[in-house]
């Protein structure tokens, strides 16, 4: 297998980003590139190639903006305060204090989001779960992971697309893939690979007794075809056989579901969420490039913690995060310390907590590496 780049994203060119930082004067530049580009009668030829062109450029200008709204606030929040304090408001003083304020923590965000200048963070993404230890509780849980992605990906504007689901023998998913399409998702979605643990009363127990349950999250980008990945065929198997599941695949009368296994790595995807062979087929190899690409962007990250060892077992010590609702309530990070008790509200989908704790720790994991090199 070969992996080579014919094309660099924008988030992690010099002229974009710098280490993770943003540079203010390429980003003009490059902003104005893009829009000259955009208004070239030309441009839609290569529609594929414009709706990247387009992605970036509206990511890029979202960055630019939030810069200029930090910097227009700010002043008008100063020249506010001096006045107020010059005839001696404190009412007004407080406001501009609740302002500034906000104005931090929006700064925040935007540095945190500034940060995701990896080689494939603009990309969307692939999200896999699969359910470990536990049987049925596990199938349940692996279904309230997906729900719970879902939900986070609603909330943030992004599209989901179902590309396969194995359902639980009694309740629930063995295992489940969606693609996930938005500003970032793979930058975003990367710090929730790993087993997340679940603690609570089971109900499927008559005893009512406790449970723990386990599921891992795997998630790796969408490539393009602006990223080589050369695979030896004879490296890679291809299984046919019947889909099954919701979403009308029940009825396929056909072995229309594929599955592909790549052997020197043991990597496996399948696809079954079309009633064509040829078009699973297509969507299976699409999406082993993107296991292989991100395998390679794994290897490249020797700063950062060993994802894959988080794989080899579904089950205790191999956790990132905990889920309890039994006997307290409580959801805990185990790699960053974060926690909050509204474990209704993360289920739902409010992970963003524990993504930028998370993403903010590996961007210093990888910077610290870095200036040890």
């Amino acid at each position: 297998m070969r992996i080579s780049k014919r094309w660099r994203p924008i988030s992690s060119s010099p002229s974009g980003c710098s280490g993770g930082v943003f540079d203010w004067e390429p980003a003009l530049r490059r902003l104005d590139e893009y829009n000259a580009r955009v208004e070239d009668p030309t441009f839609w030829n290569d529609a594929e190639a414009a709706q990247t062109l387009m992605r970036e450029r509206t990511h890029l200008a979202t960055q630019v903006d939030a810069v200029h709204r930090l910097q227009r606030e700010l002043t008008d929040a100063l020249d506010f305060a001096e006045m107020a304090q010059a005839e001696g408001d404190e009412a007004s003083l407080n406001d501009v204090a609740e302002q500034l304020s906000a104005l931090k923590a929006f700064a925040a965000k935007a540095e945190l989001e500034a940060l995701l200048s990896g080689e494939a963070d603009g990309a969307d993404a692939y999200l896999e779960v699969n359910s470990g230890a536990g049987g049925t509780e596990s199938t349940d849980w692996a279904a309230m992971l997906l729900r719970m992605y879902t939900r986070w990906a609603n909330a943030h504007d992004m599209q989901i697309e179902l590309i396969e689901e194995t359902d639980g023998e009694q309740v629930g998913i063995k295992s489940a893939t969606v693609k996930i399409s938005g500003t970032n998702a793979y930058g975003w979605l990367k710090t929730e690979a790993g087993v997340h643990r679940l603690v609570r009363i089971s109900p499927f127990d008559a005893a009512a007794k406790r449970h723990t349950s386990f599921a891992s999250v795997w998630v790796y980008p969408v490539v393009d075809d602006k990223i080589e990945i050369d695979i030896n065929p004879t490296d890679v198997r291809t299984d046919t056989y019947r889909a099954s599941g919701s979403g009308g695949q029940h009825v396929n009368k056909t072995d229309s579901a594929v599955r592909l296994t790549h052997i020197p790595s043991g990597i496996v995807v399948a696809c079954q969420n079309q009633r064509s062979q040829h078009q699973n087929r297509d969507q299976a190899w699409k999406m082993l490039r993107a296991r292989l690409y991100e395998a390679e962007l794994q290897r490249r990250e020797t700063a950062a913690q060993a994802v894959q060892d988080a794989k080899t077992d579904i089950g205790w010590g191999h956790q990132i995060r905990s889920y309890v609702l039994q006997p307290y309530q409580m959801v805990k990070d185990l790699r960053t310390n974060v926690e909050t008790s509204d474990t209704a509200g993360v289920l739902d989908g409010d992970l963003d907590e524990f993504m930028a704790a998370s993403l903010a720790q590996r961007v210093g994991v990888t910077r610290d590496a870095e200036a040890a090199a």
